[in-house]
């Protein structure tokens, strides 16, 4: 399998930006040795967390999704902040904003590459126990509902289409192989 770099970079220029994401064009020499364009959608590394309580039911959130103009359940979710030490504290922000919980074990699951032919983005995956509630605190562009379900529900959800969002996914997948060996 070969491990070298068949792509040369010759220029690249940045033709969007917002505080969330940038988006770069490059001006390459494709494996075939033609020029080409590549477009780069540059995102800070995000996370997900998998929060399960004492009775093995899942934190799952539901909100509106803009970009794919449908209402979602997934896990918790979100990007890293530039100020954010490292993703675990990412994680333990986000769950805290977005579902209104905090926990005291936190175990890493895996990090992803998230979309890998266009953005740079890695979601860091987490499962967090011992569970407490805490006021919730949603971005103001956030209208997060918040609701246990038991995990086999979650499952379920997963694999019927209830649960489409590919990091929600992948952790209850994880978790499942988890409780299993």
């Amino acid at each position: 399998m070969p491990n070298r770099n068949p792509w040369k970079t010759l220029e690249q220029s940045i033709v969007y930006e917002n505080a969330w994401l940038r988006v770069r064009e490059d001006k390459v020499l494709r494996p075939d040795g033609e020029p080409g364009l590549y477009g780069v959608v540059e995102i800070r590394p995000s996370v997900g967390v998998l929060a399960v309580d004492e009775r093995n039911e899942v934190a799952l959130v539901g909100q509106w999704r803009y970009v794919s103009q449908r209402y979602t359940w997934e896990i918790p979710r979100g990007g890293s902040h530039p100020n954010d030490p490292d993703m675990l504290a990412a994680a333990q922000r986000e769950l805290r904003e977005e579902a209104g919980i905090e926990a005291a074990n936190w175990r890493a699951l895996a990090a992803l590459d998230v979309g890998n032919g266009v953005t740079t983005d890695v979601h860091h995956l987490y499962l967090a126990t011992d569970l407490r509630l805490v006021k919730a605190e949603p971005d103001p562009e956030e209208q997060i509902v918040t609701r246990f379900v038991p995990f086999e529900e979650a499952i379920t959800m997963a694999l019927n289409g209830g649960i489409r969002e590919v990091c929600s996914v992948t952790a209850l997948l994880m978790y499942e192989r988890l409780l299993r060996a």
